[in-house]
């Protein structure tokens, strides 16, 4: 160990206790910037919100910087090939050998949560920042300022020059402020950024090589980019210095610069200091949580999910799915749990996919995108209706499908018009999307299920044991009316719905699909005309 390294330790020994990292608040469109500058496709903004992601984002890393969790979001969002997939897994599995390893590689990374502004933009894209040419000349601005307090004290009219010495630099100051302000920020986040290399650098080992080449590198630029330690060490020198020096503005030009001319070096250190808490966040995540699992990664046609579980419900009810070559038509009572099943299923598969691992005993799940139509709904400043709402999702689902085949999952489809048009609609669309993707679909329309059941294999969730479970076929007891008794409609409101209800399900029960060829093609053709 260097004497430098030396004198380092002793002086952090005798340094006061370092609070813990502040939690920034930092939006959504910050924390999915890196995302959209890497251009991949992803999941859509109504499947993210539909499967709740960001509250599961907000569960997976409660911890993480900005910069971790824009790496996270990145995977979620675009998933991971095959072979990124079994690197991370190495990685994960080798952090949760070693948990003492974990911890510390955790440690040095805290410093990056101190970080309150995100840089992806400022990293990752190659633009030349716009410095005027006479930002090398602000030293002649204090030096006239000093020269005019010579002329105050000698000449009649020296107070004249002072104001004119002073007016330029109180010009750079309302100019500059707001930009270097921001600029600031985003300093500090880059000196974390720094600070984060050296300290992982020292550590060294096995997945630290990176850091290890680096350290020194990080360690000078570090220095280039802070302002004179005379600053910080005399008090109120820092404001004497930016009003009557410009040394903040000049201290701005200066670091742009610096920035832009090692931006491929800063570039190389942000991605391995957010990939590494990428890591360290799942792997922490994995060793607090009871159930999951490696998934299998199968073809498109291939679904299996045994003791699956939500992971932002405090008690979830582990279901199990088998889909081979079809996809599912799921049934069940008013608040059995459909929506929750297909958002479980969801959630799982697109976990598969960017991460490798799955809430859940065992899976084997395609990687495939995820779409999802579960929340629809009328906007009354947007002027849409329901229908027309779910008409427009229906559309979209269309035209993505295929593009590359994904996993579909729609709740509810078409409710907002009358019961016929609903299931001749859902009919045709569902045909159509089940032709080319993985399909679940859930509704209470019982009728598609003999309609589809070429395309998509029945299942209800059973809930007369008091556990949930999905078992085969359709529901045969829903309890929509048995409702009205529990919320007080009275006798004669529940005899009635009772009465309709027998004479619907005597002409509507276990109806006999079209088999004329000409039919199928009028309908698909009007569906198509409709949509």
């Amino acid at each position: 160990m260097s004497l430098f390294d030396r004198l380092q330790d002793l002086w952090r020994s005798l340094a006061p206790v370092t609070p813990p990292p502040p939690r920034h608040f930092f939006t959504s469109e910050e924390i999915g910037r890196l995302h959209r500058l890497d251009g991949a496709a992803g999941i859509d903004d109504q499947t993210w919100d539909d499967l709740l992601l960001a509250s599961f984002e907000d569960k997976l890393a409660p911890d993480a910087s900005i910069f971790g969790r824009q790496v996270l979001h990145q995977r979620l969002r675009a998933g991971i090939d095959d072979a990124a997939c079994t690197m991370q897994r190495t990685r994960l599995q080798a952090l949760m050998d070693d948990r003492a390893r974990l911890e510390a590689i955790d440690a040095s990374l805290s410093t990056l949560r101190h970080a309150d502004a995100e840089v992806a933009d400022l990293l990752l894209q190659d633009a030349a920042p716009t410095i005027p040419f006479w930002s090398r000349w602000l030293w002649l601005l204090p030096l006239a300022l000093l020269l005019s307090l010579a002329a105050l004290v000698t000449l009649p009219f020296g107070w004249a020059l002072t104001l004119a010495a002073l007016a330029p630099l109180m010009a750079l100051q309302i100019r500059y402020h707001r930009p270097v302000e921001e600029w600031t920020a985003t300093i500090r986040a880059l000196h974390a950024l720094l600070r984060t290399t050296s300290l992982l650098g020292k550590q060294g080992g096995p997945m630290l090589e990176t850091f290890m080449e680096a350290r020194a590198s990080a360690e000078r630029l570090h220095v280039r980019l802070a302002r004179s330690p005379s600053l910080r060490m005399i008090p109120a020198a820092k404001q004497y210095a930016d009003w009557f020096a410009a040394d903040n503005v000049a201290h701005y030009f200066k670091t742009l610069r610096i920035v832009h001319t090692e931006r491929a070096f800063l570039r190389e250190c942000y991605l391995a200091c957010a990939n590494l808490e990428a890591d360290v966040t799942l792997a922490r995540h994995l060793a607090s949580i009871g159930r999951w699992c490696w998934a299998e990664r199968g073809d498109a046609r291939t679904l299996v999910l045994e003791g699956g579980v939500h992971p932002l419900m405090a008690q979830p009810a582990a279901l199990s799915v088998t889909l081979q070559g079809k996809g599912a038509f799921v049934s069940g009572q008013n608040a059995s749990g459909k929506s929750t099943f297909l958002r479980m299923v969801g959630l799982n598969a697109i976990a598969a996919r960017a991460f490798g691992f799955c809430y859940a005993t065992r899976a084997c799940l395609p990687a495939l995108p995820v779409r999802a139509s579960m929340r629809s709904e009328d906007s009354l400043l947007g002027g849409e209706s329901l229908y027309m709402a779910e008409l427009r999702r229906a559309k979209e689902l269309l035209d993505a499908a295929g593009q590359p085949p994904g996993i579909c999952l729609i709740d509810e489809v078409f409710r907002g018009t009358n019961h016929l048009e609903s299931v001749s609609a859902a009919c045709a669309v569902l045909e159509q999307l089940a032709g080319r993707d993985l399909v679940l679909v859930s509704s209470h329309n019982l009728v598609l299920a003999p309609l589809l059941r070429e395309q998509l294999a029945p299942f209800f969730i059973d809930t007369a044991s008091g556990q949930p479970v999905l078992a085969p076929g359709v529901l045969r007891n829903p309890n929509g009316i048995a409702l009205l008794a529990s919320q007080g409609f009275g006798p004669r409101i529940e005899e009635r719905a009772a009465e309709v209800a027998r004479w619907l399900s005597s002409h509507l029960a276990e109806p006999a699909p079209p088999q004329s060829s000409s039919f199928r093609a009028l309908a698909t053709s009007s569906q198509a005309t409709a949509l």
